[in-house]
C-alpha cells in the first residue's frame, strides 16, 4: 500500500492513532514560531487538522480538535507554570493543575471550531470551498479568542510567518490575513481531489504562486513615509528580580539603579520599563519629576512605567498600570488590556485569600479608559502598549493609527527562562509589520530591543543582563491598509466563505 495513502487513512482515522497524530501536529505549530522557527511546520500542522476532521461525525472531532488544541497550548504556553510555581509561590502539584486546566480550557476553542466544521459547514468533495471554508473557521476561532473572556490571543498562525513572503500581507489584513493565507495554503497542498485533475491543479499551483510570490512583492511597498528627523533612544533593562520588585526594603536599590544607569545615558528619549517605579504615582512624582527635570537639562525626555493611582468621580481610590512621559508636559496612558490574575482577579471575592497566586502583588488594577490619546514626547505621538496590550491586533492598530512611533513596556520577568518572552518578541514584530512603524520596546530583563517598521530588529540586548540599549527610531507618518480598514475586510470574507460552506452542506 501506497506510504502516503497509509499516513491519510491513520490521519483520518477516528480512533486514538488519529488522535495522537493530531496532539502531535498541535505541538508543530509551537515549533513554528520563535525561537524555533520552523515556520514549514504550521502548514504540516494545519494541514493535519484538516485532513483529520474530514470524515469524522461531530462528536469525533471535538475530540480530535481538541487534542490538536490540547498539543498547541501544552507545548506552547506551558511558561504558565513558572508564572503560578516560582512566583505565585504555588505548589508544583497545583502550580501543574492549573496550568493543566488553563491548556483544557484553552483547547476546547479549537474543538468547538472543528465541531462546527463537521457538523455543519464541511462541504464535501467541493476541493476549494472546503479549503476557503477551514481557513476561514480557523481564524474565526482566533478573532473569538481574542476577545472570550478578555481574550488569549497567543500562537496565532500567521506569527509563524513573521519571516516569511506571507508576511507582505500582514500591513494589508493583520496577523489574521497571513493565518488565513497560510492554512489556506496548507488545506490547499493536502488536498488530493484538486491535484488529480491537471486543470484544477494548475489553478491550485497559480494560487500558491500568487499568494505567496504576491506576498513577496507587498513586503517591498513602503506603506508609511519617515517624517521629521529620527530620535536617539536609550532604553534601561535594570533586571530586578520579580521576587525583590515589590519589596519595600529594595525599593531604594531599584529606583537608585534606574537613576544611575539612565544619567550616563545621552539621548532624545530615556525608556524605564512597565512599573519601572514600584510606587504609586502619589508618592513616586518628587522623584520622577526630579529625575526629568534634570534630564530635560540636556535634551531628554524620560519615560517610565509606573502604578498611577487617582480617585475616581465618587471619591473612591483606583490603581492603574501606567506609563507617564514625565517633566513639564507630563503625559500617561492606562492600561487597559488587563492580565487576569497578574493585574485583577476575576470572581474576586471568592478566590482573594485561598492560595498565594490569588493574592499577588499589584493584583488589584483597575482597567483604563478604551479611549485614550497616544503619548506626546520629543515632539512626536507615540502609541502606548503595557505588556499584553501588544499581542491584540485590533486593539494595538487602533492606538498606532493615532500615532508616529509605537512603545512598548514589559516586564517579562513572569516568564522566567521559558519561550515566553521569545514569543512575545515575535508578536511585537509583527505589530511593527501591520502598523508600518519603527517599536522601542523596553523590558525589566529582555527581550528589549528596537524594532524597524518592516519587523526587523535592529538591536537588542541579552536577557536577564542589567544594561542599556543605545540606538535610533525614525517617526513615520501614513496608514497602511490594516489601520485603515482593521478587520472588516477580511471578516467579510470569512463570513462569506462560511455561508457558502453552510449553503452547499445544505444542498447536498
Amino acid at each position: 500500500m501506497n506510504p502516503v495513502y497509509q499516513l491519510l487513512r491513520l490521519v483520518r482515522s477516528p480512533g486514538w492513532s488519529g488522535d495522537v497524530i493530531a496532539l502531535l501536529a498541535g505541538a508543530l505549530t509551537t515549533l513554528s514560531f520563535t525561537p524555533f522557527d520552523i515556520w514549514p511546520l504550521a502548514l504540516v500542522s494545519a494541514a493535519l487538522l484538516y485532513q483529520g476532521v474530514r470524515e469524522l461525525n461531530g462528536r469525533q472531532a471535538l475530540w480530535r480538535g481538541w487534542c490538536w488544541g490540547l498539543g498547541l497550548f501544552l507545548s506552547g504556553i506551558s511558561w504558565v507554570y513558572v508564572s503560578i510555581h516560582v512566583h505565585g509561590y504555588a505548589p508544583p502539584a497545583l502550580a501543574a493543575l492549573l496550568t493543566g486546566g488553563l491548556v483544557a480550557g484553552l483547547a476546547l476553542i479549537p474543538a468547538t471550531a472543528t465541531w462546527i466544521w463537521a457538523r455543519w459547514l464541511r462541504p464535501g468533495q467541493h476541493g476549494w470551498l472546503a479549503c476557503g471554508g477551514f481557513a476561514a473557521l480557523w481564524v474565526a476561532q482566533e478573532f473569538f479568542r481574542s476577545w472570550f473572556l478578555t481574550g488569549f490571543p497567543w500562537l496565532y498562525q500567521g506569527y509563524a510567518h513573521t519571516d516569511t513572503w506571507l508576511v507582505g500581507w500582514a500591513p494589508l489584513g493583520g496577523v489574521w490575513l497571513a493565518g488565513f493565507l497560510s492554512v489556506f495554503s496548507a488545506c490547499l497542498l493536502s488536498e488530493g481531489t484538486l491535484w488529480r485533475r491537471r486543470a484544477h491543479g494548475l489553478a491550485a499551483a497559480t494560487s500558491l504562486i500568487a499568494i505567496w510570490g504576491g506576498g513577496a512583492l507587498l513586503a517591498q511597498v513602503e506603506w508609511t513615509q519617515p517624517i521629521g528627523k529620527p530620535l536617539t533612544v536609550a532604553l534601561i533593562q535594570a533586571d530586578i528580580e520579580q521576587s525583590r520588585k515589590w519589596d519595600p526594603a529594595h525599593i531604594d536599590y531599584t529606583l537608585a539603579t534606574y537613576r544611575d544607569m539612565t544619567y550616563a545615558q545621552q539621548a532624545d528619549l530615556v525608556l524605564w520599563p512597565e512599573t519601572a517605579v514600584p510606587v504609586l504615582s502619589s508618592n513616586a512624582m518628587p522623584f520622577v519629576q526630579g529625575m526629568a527635570a534634570n534630564l530635560a537639562q540636556q535634551g531628554t525626555t524620560l519615560i517610565t512605567g509606573i502604578p498611577v493611582d487617582q480617585r475616581d468621580s465618587d471619591g473612591q481610590m483606583r490603581i492603574y498600570n501606567g506609563i507617564m512621559v514625565a517633566g513639564e508636559n507630563t503625559s500617561q496612558y492606562l492600561k487597559h488590556k488587563l492580565v487576569p490574575f497578574g493585574e485583577y482577579v476575576p470572581l474576586e471575592d471568592v478566590l482573594r485569600g485561598l492560595i498565594a497566586f490569588f493574592d499577588l502583588p499589584m493584583s488589584n488594577f483597575s482597567r483604563g479608559p478604551a479611549q485614550q490619546a497616544p503619548l506626546e514626547a520629543a515632539g512626536h505621538r507615540l502609541a502606548p502598549l503595557i505588556c499584553y496590550e501588544t499581542v491584540y491586533p485590533d486593539f494595538a492598530a487602533r492606538l498606532a493609527a493615532e500615532s508616529e512611533l509605537l512603545i512598548s513596556i514589559s516586564n517579562d520577568s513572569w516568564f522566567g527562562k521559558s519561550i515566553g518572552p521569545l514569543q512575545h518578541l515575535q508578536m511585537a514584530r509583527m505589530r511593527a509589520i501591520e502598523s508600518g512603524r519603527w517599536m522601542i520596546r523596553g523590558t525589566n530583563n529582555g527581550v528589549t530591543a528596537l524594532i524597524d517598521h518592516q519587523g526587523h530588529i535592529t538591536a537588542r540586548i541579552p536577557q536577564f543582563t542589567q544594561a542599556a540599549l543605545h540606538g535610533q527610531v525614525e517617526p513615520r507618518e501614513g496608514l497602511t491598509p490594516w489601520l485603515r480598514w482593521g478587520s472588516w475586510p477580511l471578516g467579510a470574507l470569512v463570513v462569506m466563505l462560511l455561508l457558502g460552506c453552510v449553503f452547499v452542506r445544505r444542498k447536498h
